[in-house]
């Protein structure tokens, strides 16, 4: 029986009724990466100075227990605008990696710097421009670098995806079928996630693909453990059944050399894609967007075209 916390709390813009655990930061450098928005790569939140930024509808479960990973982790649910009055309606779920950047400026690593997914999304269904879904927000750990890759890099290790993969599918999800109103297929299930998020998606859902259907890569860290997720790719057998939305800034990077090294790596994941059969416009969408920098400002910019592609009306 997976262990969670009993107490679920409905959480709204004018209303937050509990505290947010401060985890300690990992420290991780590294000269692909601009140190400046060393965020995506470490696990931690910050001091609760910042003002709360919720909107809609939003349930809090507390210290998610994971017995394949023996360690504890906070969950956040989105749930859409009509949840609670049509009750025989079932919805899609996004789950998403590094749960505490998601919806709220107070949580994030980066004060104030969210990726403002609540917001986009409710305006997003209240329009009618995407199907309404479940948005699952799971927050990172300390152990984030290991959990979020597939194999070991020489010099940053990491390399347990294939266990955190398996406390999503073994653990999480059936917690988040069972108590909401989901629709479990993989067409109606999404994965995704930023830098090592970025990273641990695409390699879950070409691993999954009857778990997960829809996946967001984005800001992909593919220089990790020497470009493995572009091996991974080439060596696949057969194209699975995956919708793949890919982007990355045009200056991710601490100077124009790394930046350049970033855009480089990302179009050669996503060529190696094309060649083993995706279509660009079809199941695949690639954007590479002017200036933005590797941070949640930069991947709130493009949360809405993501939601446009991944769950269409």
């Amino acid at each position: 029986m997976i262990q969670y916390a009993q107490r679920i709390v409905r959480l709204t813009k004018n209303g937050y009724c509990f505290s947010v655990e401060r985890l300690r930061p990992l420290a991780l450098s590294f000269a692909a990466i601009l140190a400046a928005t060393a965020a995506s790569f470490v696990a931690g939140t910050t001091s609760g100075q910042q003002s709360h930024t919720l909107t809609g509808d939003i349930r809090v479960h507390k210290g998610f227990h994971s017995k394949l990973l023996d360690n504890d982790r906070d969950v956040l649910v989105y749930l859409p605008p009509g949840y609670e009055t049509g009750k025989d309606r079932r919805y899609s779920v996004l789950y998403l990696h590094d749960g505490q950047n998601l919806f709220d400026g107070a949580t994030s690593f980066i004060p104030g710097q969210e990726w403002r997914i609540d917001e986009t999304i409710q305006s997003l269904i209240s329009a009618g421009q995407i199907e309404p879904l479940i948005v699952v927000g799971i927050y990172n750990t300390k152990d984030r670098v290991n959990e979020y890759t597939p194999a070991e890099d020489v010099k940053y290790k990491g390399g347990n995806a294939d266990l955190y993969g398996r406390m999503l599918i073994e653990e999480l999800k059936p917690f988040i079928d069972g108590t909401y109103r989901t629709q479990k297929g993989a067409k109606h299930t999404g994965l995704g996630g930023s830098s090592l998020g970025g990273l641990a998606s695409l390699y879950l859902g070409l691993k999954y693909p009857q778990i997960f259907g829809r996946v967001a890569v984005v800001s992909p860290s593919v220089w990790f453990a020497d470009k493995q997720i572009v091996h991974y790719v080439e060596a696949l057998s057969k194209k699975p059944n995956l919708r793949i939305w890919m982007d990355t800034g045009t200056k991710e990077g601490r100077d124009s050399e790394d930046a350049q090294n970033t855009l480089a790596n990302t179009r050669l994941l996503k060529d190696t894609l094309v060649r083993k059969g995706w279509r660009p416009g079809k199941d695949l969408s690639y954007f590479e967007a002017e200036r933005a920098e590797h941070n949640e400002h930069a991947w709130a910019a493009r949360v809405e075209p993501i939601l446009r592609f991944l769950f269409p009306r």
